[in-house]
C-alpha cells in the first residue's frame, strides 16, 4: 500500500518525516524573518515613523486569523486528483516565497506614503498564502497523517523544527543583511521558500479521505458555529485562558515589533551584535524553557503559569534599564524562557479543555485571541508611545521616532495584568470540575 494515498494512520514514511521537517522549518523561519526583520527594513529603508511598522503587524494579523479560518475549512472539504491539503501547501509555498521576493522592490518606491501601502500590501498577501500553506493546511496534514501513537513524536519534531528555524533567522539573518544588504537576503530567502515548498510540496502524501470527513454541514454553517454566544457560555474555562493568552501577547506586542529598531538606532548594537544577542536567547530558551513547561504536567499549571507571567514581564521590564550586549542577553533571555514556558504551560491546559469533536474550530477560535488581537493592540500601543517619547529622527527626508525604554515599562506592566484572570482559577479540584464539564 503506497504511503498516503489509501492510507493511513498507521504508520509514517521516512518521506513523510522528511517532508514535514522541510516545510516546518522553511514555514517558521519564513515567519521568523516576517516578525522581525520586515518591520526592521520598514524603518531602515522607507520611515522611522513607527505607525506604519504598527499598520502592517495589525493588518498581516487579521489576514493570518481569517485566513486559518476560512482556507482552513475550505482544506477540509477539498477533495481533488491532488489531494485534500497538498493544493494548498504546494501552490501555497511557491507563492509565499514570490510574495518574500517582491516584498522589498516596495522600497524602490520614492513617496514615502505609497511605500508603505505597498509594504503592508505585500505583507499581507504574503501572510494569506503563508497562512493557507502552513497555518492552515500544513497543521491540518501534520494532524491528518500521524496516528496516535506517534502524535508525541510528531510533535518533538515539530519543536525542533521551530527552535532551529528561530536560531537561523535571528543569527543568520543579521549578519546575512549586514553583509549583502536586506534585498539580496529577502530574494535568496524567498526563492529558497519557493524552491524547498515545491520540492518538498510535490512529495507529500496524504490518506484518504473517511465517510465522516466528506459528510460536513454547510461551509458558512461551520464558519458561523465559530462566533456563537453559546461556545463561550459552554467553555468559561477555556475562554479564560483565551484572556489570559490575549494579555499576555498584547504586552508582549508593545515592545517586540520594534525590538531591533530599539537595539539597532537607541542602544548603538550592531545588526551582528544583535544577533549573537538573539543567539544566546534563543539557546539560552529553549534550554530553560522546556523543562519548565515540562512541570506543567507534574505541577500546578495555574502556580506555574502566574510564575511565567511574573518573571518573563520582570525580564521585559529590566531589559529597558540595561545598555551592554551581556545583559541585553540575559535580560532578553528571563523574557523570552519565561515567555515560552508561559505559552507551554497555557497550551498545554488549553488542549486539556478542548472538546474533542470540534478541536478543530476552537484552534480558529484560539487565533483570534493568540494572534489577530494581540497584534492589533500591541503595536498601536507601542508606536502611540514611540511617537510621545521617541527621540526625533530624519530619514532620507523622512521625520519619524527611535524607540525608546518605556515600550518595555508599558508592555511589562500590560503584560501583568494576565495574573488576573489566573486568579480566577482557585484551586485543582475545581479546575477538575471544569475540564470534565467543557471536555464532554
Amino acid at each position: 500500500m503506497e504511503e498516503g494515498n489509501t492510507a493511513t494512520r498507521d504508520t509514517l514514511g521516512s518521506r513523510t518525516w522528511i517532508v514535514m521537517a522541510v516545510l516546518a522549518i522553511t514555514g517558521q523561519i519564513a515567519w521568523a524573518v516576517e516578525n522581525s526583520w520586515f518591520n526592521a527594513f520598514v524603518y531602515d529603508t522607507i520611515t522611522p515613523d513607527p505607525r506604519p511598522v504598527a499598520w502592517m503587524v495589525a493588518a498581516s494579523a487579521v489576514v493570518a486569523t481569517l485566513t486559518t479560518i476560512l482556507m482552513g475549512t475550505l482544506s477540509d472539504r477539498t477533495r481533488s486528483r491532488w489531494g485534500r491539503r497538498k493544493p494548498f501547501i504546494l501552490v501555497g509555498y511557491v507563492l509565499w516565497g514570490l510574495m518574500t521576493v517582491l516584498f522589498p522592490m516596495s522600497a524602490f518606491v520614492k513617496q514615502a506614503n505609497i511605500a508603505v501601502l505597498m509594504v503592508i500590501l505585500f505583507d499581507c498577501l504574503m501572510t494569506f498564502f503563508g497562512s493557507t500553506a502552513n497555518d492552515a493546511a500544513f497543521n491540518a496534514w501534520t494532524a491528518d497523517v500521524t496516528p496516535n501513537d506517534k502524535r508525541g513524536r510528531v510533535e518533538g519534531l515539530l519543536s525542533l523544527c521551530l527552535f532551529i528555524a528561530q536560531l537561523i533567522s535571528i543569527v543568520a539573518a543579521g549578519v546575512l543583511i549586514e553583509q549583502v544588504g536586506y534585498f539580496v537576503f529577502f530574494y535568496a530567502w524567498g526563492g529558497l521558500v519557493m524552491l524547498a515548498g515545491f520540492l518538498a510540496g510535490s512529495q507529500l502524501r496524504e490518506p484518504a479521505a473517511t465517510a465522516d470527513e466528506v459528510d460536513r454541514k454547510p461551509y458558512w454553517s461551520e464558519i458561523r458555529s465559530l462566533f456563537s454566544w453559546s461556545t463561550v457560555r459552554d467553555n468559561p474555562t477555556l475562554f479564560i485562558l483565551l484572556l489570559v493568552s490575549m494579555l499576555m501577547g498584547i504586552g508582549f506586542q508593545v515592545a517586540f515589533p520594534y525590538m531591533i529598531v530599539y537595539i539597532n538606532h537607541y542602544i548603538g548594537v550592531s545588526k551582528s551584535e544583535y544577533s549573537l544577542i538573539g543567539g544566546a536567547v534563543i539557546i539560552g530558551s529553549a534550554l530553560l524553557s522546556l523543562p519548565i513547561g515540562a512541570l506543567a504536567d507534574r505541577w500546578s499549571r495555574r502556580a506555574l503559569l502566574a510564575l511565567s507571567i511574573v518573571l518573563s514581564c520582570l525580564g521585559c521590564f529590566t531589559f529597558s534599564l540595561v545598555r551592554t550586549v551581556p545583559l541585553l542577553a540575559l535580560c532578553g533571555l528571563v523574557w523570552q524562557a519565561f515567555n515560552m514556558a508561559g505559552g507551554i504551560a497555557l497550551t498545554a491546559w488549553l488542549k486539556d479543555l478542548l472538546p474533542a469533536e470540534s478541536r478543530g474550530r476552537f484552534l480558529g477560535i484560539r487565533m483570534i485571541f493568540w494572534v489577530a488581537l494581540p497584534m492589533l493592540i500591541g503595536p498601536a500601543i507601542g508606536s502611540a508611545l514611540i511617537q510621545r517619547y521617541g527621540v526625533p529622527a530624519v530619514l532620507e527626508g523622512v521625520s519619524g521616532f527611535v524607540p525608546v525604554p518605556i515600550i518595555f515599562q508599558v508592555g511589562a506592566a500590560l503584560g501583568l495584568l494576565a495574573i488576573v484572570p489566573v486568579l480566577f482559577f482557585r484551586s485543582r479540584s475545581r479546575l477538575g470540575r471544569f475540564q470534565a464539564t467543557e471536555a464532554a
